[in-house]
């Protein structure tokens, strides 16, 4: 199962999001695009605390400077059986910045964009179907 940590930095009643273009037949990131929170996988040696930190900095440019641990997810109807640990996130002033994902090979863009969309009630991350914020379409 791949571990995973995913980022909620709310700010007026929005969360940030990070904007991924999916992969086609091909393999490359040509595909439709998704949103995600910003987050990827915990890397060896890594505790999930460490891992966000990194993961904002990557991919939003942003300075964590609190992470509370909120809950944990597990995926085990996707073809990839996983789990994703989410953090309410504070970070430093700024604005985030697009940044880059170390681990992809290709190279076509995947994450493509930043975007801040309505943030859903902390009893929605809480409840049965929290997995439904995680990665959704934009509109």
């Amino acid at each position: 199962m791949r571990e995973r940590v995913g980022a909620i930095i709310e700010r007026d009643g929005m969360v940030l999001m990070v904007r991924h273009r999916s992969k086609d037949s091909s393999g490359r990131h040509v595909g439709h695009d998704y949103l995600t929170l910003p987050g990827g996988g915990i890397e060896g040696g890594e505790t999930p605390s460490d891992a966000v930190t990194r993961e904002v900095a990557e991919e939003v440019a942003l300075q964590v400077t609190h992470a509370s641990f909120l809950r944990r997810i597990e995926h085990r109807e996707r073809e990839h059986p996983g789990a994703t640990s989410l953090f309410y996130v504070a970070v430093a002033d700024g604005s985030p910045r697009l940044g880059s994902d170390p681990e992809l090979t290709c190279d076509c863009p995947r994450l493509v964009g930043l975007e801040w969309i309505p943030a859903p009630r902390r009893a929605d991350w809480l409840g049965e179907h929290a997995w439904s914020h995680l990665k959704v379409r934009p509109s």
